[in-house]
């Protein structure tokens, strides 16, 4: 019995938040695919740092580019559009399967742009024509600047994953971006049935945040809510996403054969020890979402989850709002909570691809030398 069945069962898709050469081979995502219901697979810089330095399993290619006297971005480029092409062809069966509604592969702009607006969507624009595979989504992040190129994008029929969501507020803006994009797109007779798009919206990072300022107040009301924000935070938004996708607007565009901006509970890896290794898999479990797991959380799953998870609603989405006023009432800035976080992210991501770019400029050397 596959207990993350359980999961998928209440309408759930489970992406892997992981991605290598490994888990691209026949037995690896073949095998996920069939015995943990994984439906889709996401990438960032830090996952390709994990990958391409930290194994040897991209030398052999490295080591030809470089005999082609590929550069260091060429050769960065070359190796995630392999992966990422080879990843959507595996998942291609999926896609069909799921009528162009899953089997999903996402690969991100460069970090190094999350604040310039054109540039980032003609860094999208070149990902999308330089995979050229239907099942591709574009990963943007939510700052400021990757709101207004996330509308222009959907408006241009490019499938989007909106990264980096941290605050309702902010998340409000990347669903309206994205019906605004899909309007776009319907008056230029575009077909809304071929966009898709999923908005990430990230869990464990704000339990961490938040529990060290709870601890910080020190108080007995304030250390009781230690592990609630997460949880709340992700479904106050599953309450937002409700409102927005219903009504004459988005019936319309509905008519038109438009597809829901799904949400997406990214970083559902516990970083706290003291919580269950599962508590942001077997809480969050809701229809018209996906969660991206990490391989060893799918088989902390497999292992002792809930193989008939109960899927939360309007009640627990009431009590989340109660939540996230109880931390405001003990002190937590919540505002200042969310942009902290937004701002570690973009820049963590950043590093990340700028160490990976290093590191293949290292071995790119040594192969020369």
């Amino acid at each position: 019995m596959s207990n993350i069945l359980g999961v998928a069962a209440q309408g759930q898709s489970i992406w892997m938040d992981e991605i290598s050469r490994q888990l691209l081979e026949p037995e690896g995502l073949a095998a996920l695919v069939e015995g943990s219901a994984v439906t889709g697979v996401t990438s960032n810089p830090t996952i390709f740092a994990n990958s391409i330095v930290r194994s040897a399993d991209y030398d052999g290619a490295l080591r030809e580019l470089v005999d082609r006297d590929a550069d260091t971005i060429e050769i960065y480029t070359a190796l995630v559009t392999r992966d990422i092409r080879d990843a959507c062809d595996a998942l291609k069966p999926v896609w069909q399967e799921k009528g162009g509604a899953d089997g999903f592969v996402s690969v991100e702009v460069s970090p190094l742009l999350a604040n310039e607006t054109e540039a980032t969507i003609q860094e999208a624009r070149d990902w999308w024509k330089r995979v050229d595979r239907p099942n591709l989504l574009i990963k943007v992040p939510a700052t400021p600047a990757g709101i207004p190129a996330v509308r222009r994008l959907i408006g241009e029929g490019i499938s989007v994953n909106v990264t980096l969501i941290f605050s309702l507020e902010r998340y409000q803006e990347v669903m309206n971006a994205y019906l605004d994009g899909l309007e776009t797109y319907a008056e230029t007779g575009g077909t809304l049935s071929r966009i898709n798009s999923v908005a990430s919206f990230f869990v464990s990072r704000v339990d961490s945040e938040v529990d060290r300022r709870l601890e910080r107040i020190g108080t007995e009301a304030a250390l009781a809510l230690r592990g609630t924000a997460a949880i709340a935070n992700a479904r106050a938004a599953y309450g937002l996403f409700l409102e927005t996708f219903s009504g004459p607007r988005w019936e319309a565009l509905l008519a038109q054969g438009a597809r829901i901006q799904r949400p997406l509970w990214a970083s559902t890896s516990t970083k706290d020890p003291a919580y269950p290794d599962t508590m942001y898999v077997d809480q969050l479990v809701v229809a018209h979402t996906v969660n991206t797991v990490p391989v060893k959380t799918i088989e902390a799953y497999q292992d002792h989850g809930n193989p008939q998870p109960p899927a939360f609603g309007a009640t627990e989405i009431e009590e989340a709002n109660a939540t996230l006023a109880q931390l405001a009432a003990v002190g937590i800035d919540y505002e200042d909570v969310v942009q902290v976080l937004e701002d570690e992210g973009v820049e963590k991501f950043a590093a990340s691809y700028r160490e990976l770019l290093e590191s293949i400029d290292q071995k790119r050397l040594a192969i020369e030398a």
